[in-house]
């Protein structure tokens, strides 16, 4: 087996650690009433759009997301939490070095033998979550998931739902499909881009990702016969059926969103295998990006 495989089956437990341990980082994470930004790089941007969503979604307070490059510094925030599994991706430790002094800022690391441990004030670490592929699986989902418990909105059967993603087959005809659209709505729609995200790492595959409102306003012309069309989330009224009425293979969600994503991530690695790929090794990419002064 590959470690991305033995890494993405390994999510139920550490989904359960971090929902325990959540209680115990209430000080370096948001409080209620704070404005807060989420920064990453990659698939951890994508869990920051999510989490992002769902804290204001909850009336915790205001709380945007944005990639570590693009952070908008003429805003003020009362905390950035930058997500960040290797602890040394250059844009985040760039953009904690500004910060310093002027902003508060926690970091949710797995490695906190790593420069983001002196960079960040707060720092919470994950570490039984390290994963040895390039492709993350359990940290990016892991990360979310204590987050979901801080906020008050992970239960036990999130992490049940996971394990039925883990043991159940695959919806037939996805492994025949050429094109792979994801779609969510609101926090979903964070998971839906890592979806596709991790089709593209793993498999080579040709993905989009949209809000599922915002399909119907051009990204359905490429729906024909051959596209997989799946929903992360509860479907738009009347969008099921225009998908179908174009040829594509529907999906949907029937899974928590982010168990939703577990299958997603098993259909990467699989399409990887049967295209002799190496899902833990994606060509042109590395565990971190670290760029030369």
């Amino acid at each position: 087996m590959t470690h991305v495989e033995d890494e993405l089956a390994d999510q139920p437990a550490c989904w359960n650690r971090a929902a325990t341990e959540a209680a115990g980082h209430a000080e370096e994470l948001p409080k209620p009433g704070e404005r807060v930004a989420l920064v990453g790089c990659g698939t951890s941007c994508y869990m920051a759009q999510a989490a992002a969503a769902l804290r204001e979604g909850a009336g915790h307070g205001e709380t945007d997301a944005f990639a570590a490059s693009e952070f908008p510094h003429g805003r003020r925030y009362d905390r950035v939490v930058a997500l960040t599994r290797s602890g040394t991706t250059t844009e985040v430790l760039d953009l904690l070095a500004r910060l310093r002094g002027r902003t508060a800022t926690t970091a949710i690391t797995a490695d906190p033998d790593t420069p983001v441990a002196t960079a960040a004030d707060h720092v919470v670490v994950l570490d039984h979550a390290d994963e040895r592929s390039v492709v993350q699986t359990r940290f990016a989902t892991t990360a979310l998931t204590l987050l979901r418990a801080h906020l008050g909105l992970h239960t036990g059967a999130v992490v049940e739902d996971a394990r039925t993603a883990l043991a159940e087959p695959l919806p037939q005809g996805l492994a025949d499909c050429a094109q792979f659209t994801f779609l969510g709505r609101g926090w979903t729609v964070g998971l839906a881009n890592e979806a596709a995200l991790k089709m593209r790492e793993a498999s080579l595959s040709w993905t989009e990702a949209y809000s599922a409102m915002e399909y119907r306003h051009g990204p359905i012309s490429i729906s024909t016969e051959g596209t997989a069309v799946w929903m992360f989330g509860e479907a738009p009224h009347g969008l099921a059926e225009e998908v179908r009425a174009t040829g594509a293979l529907w999906v949907a969600g029937t899974l928590d969103p982010l168990a939703e994503l577990v299958r997603a991530q098993r259909l990467a690695v699989a399409l990887a295998a049967a295209r002799g790929l190496d899902p833990d090794r994606p060509r042109h990419l590395a565990r971190s990006v670290i760029l030369a002064p």
